[in-house]
């Protein structure tokens, strides 16, 4: 498959206050989250001037892309969209039709399986593609996931790395301290269904292949810290945030403000958080993590660091090339782990829409 196109794929966030209630509206339209909890969560982006960071990060992220991809052999435009502001899927799909593109790859600030980190971007861009007329007129496919390659996991473990040695230096042994790699709690039945049919049963319940592959990605982080700081005594978990959802229905834990407590109950005197499961510093990293997580940890006395996400990093934007050239040109897929490299493509029943079926883009057929 030859491209003439590529679509940064994103979440999209507020960027003022009259924004905030219509974006939390269309996050979370159907999944019953109570209105209270909305408001909750509206202060959260309030408090920040009511705009997110992730545009604004996107922004530099696609700047970096468009500097550094001709250096690597990729001549190819790059547009931007996302699912919940603007600029919308929609809109930059007419964009791409009418500036000639026909062949669109798509890559997502999401490397993890799960619904709503990779089949509901296909649902949204086939809508795309339908509310432009344009199904069977243009072929979008979407890059793998990449939790397990080098570029996504490196600027992770040099930050670890240099956060382990800063709170040494304070007076902590490292046997005092506590790695805790955090990403977004998901419904347990999201987690139970993430990932291809023929594997689900190989992973643990109930977090499948949703939990398995940030198991994997903080293994490797944590093998390569080890190594390069000649110890072994780091203990480390995974630990979910920003949970959202209805109260009656159970999501992947535990929280981490819940570890938290218990690692300083056992006796640990310092934490460090990793996002493991953002590229970059969503707002859900900068509240729950640098404020509550953080004000958790002060109120119990401990020392507290965050690690930061890949962001707009060359070695991030270098492995997002990679991923590109993967699919442009058939380079060798780049994995970490036992469970890459991930196919390539999307297997049908893939991280299911538990509510209903929808229509997607780039989608095996069925075995």
């Amino acid at each position: 498959m030859t491209y003439d196109a590529i679509l940064l794929t994103s979440f999209g966030g507020p960027e003022g206050p009259d924004e905030v209630m219509p974006y939390l509206e269309r996050v979370t339209a159907g999944r019953g989250v109570p209105r209270e909890r909305l408001e909750e969560v509206s202060h959260h982006y309030l408090a920040l001037g009511g705009v997110s960071p992730i545009n604004e990060q996107n922004r530099a992220l696609l700047a970096a892309m468009r500097e550094r991809f001709p250096e690597r052999g990729i001549d190819l435009p790059i547009y931007w969209g996302n699912r919940n502001s603007a600029p919308f899927f929609a809109d930059v799909v007419k964009e791409m039709y009418d500036n000639g593109h026909r062949r669109v790859l798509a890559w997502v600030t999401s490397a993890y399986s799960s619904y709503s980190g990779c089949r509901q971007y296909r649902e949204n861009l086939y809508q795309a593609l339908a509310d432009n007329d344009l199904v069977g007129k243009m072929v979008i496919d979407k890059v793998r996931h990449y939790f397990d390659h080098p570029g996504f996991l490196q600027p992770v473990i040099e930050d670890l790395e240099d956060k382990l040695q800063a709170m040494v230096k304070d007076g902590l042994d490292y046997s005092e301290i506590d790695v805790m790699f955090a990403t977004h709690s998901i419904p347990d039945a999201m987690g139970e269904t993430s990932g291809p049919p023929a594997l689900r049963e190989t992973f643990e319940k109930p977090g499948g292949a949703y939990e398995a592959q940030h198991l994997a990605a903080a293994e490797i982080v944590m093998n390569k810290v080890h190594s390069d700081l000649g110890v072994s005594s780091v203990s480390w978990q995974l630990v979910y945030q920003s949970r959202s959802g209805s109260p009656q229905i159970p999501w992947l834990e535990p929280d981490v403000n819940d570890a938290i407590r218990d690692i300083h109950a056992s006796g640990k005197k310092g934490v460090i958080v990793v996002p493991i499961g953002f590229v970059s510093d969503h707002v859900e990293v900068i509240w729950d993590l640098d404020n509550e997580a953080q004000e958790t940890a002060s109120e119990l006395g401990m020392y507290f660091a965050r690690v930061t996400t890949p962001g707009s990093s060359l070695a991030f934007t270098d492995g997002i090339a990679d991923l590109i050239l993967e699919r442009v040109n058939g380079a060798a897929a780049q994995a970490l782990s036992p469970l890459g490299p991930w196919p390539s493509q999307c297997a049908a029943g893939c991280c299911p829409n538990l509510r209903r079926e929808l229509k997607v883009i780039a989608e095996a057929s069925a075995e």
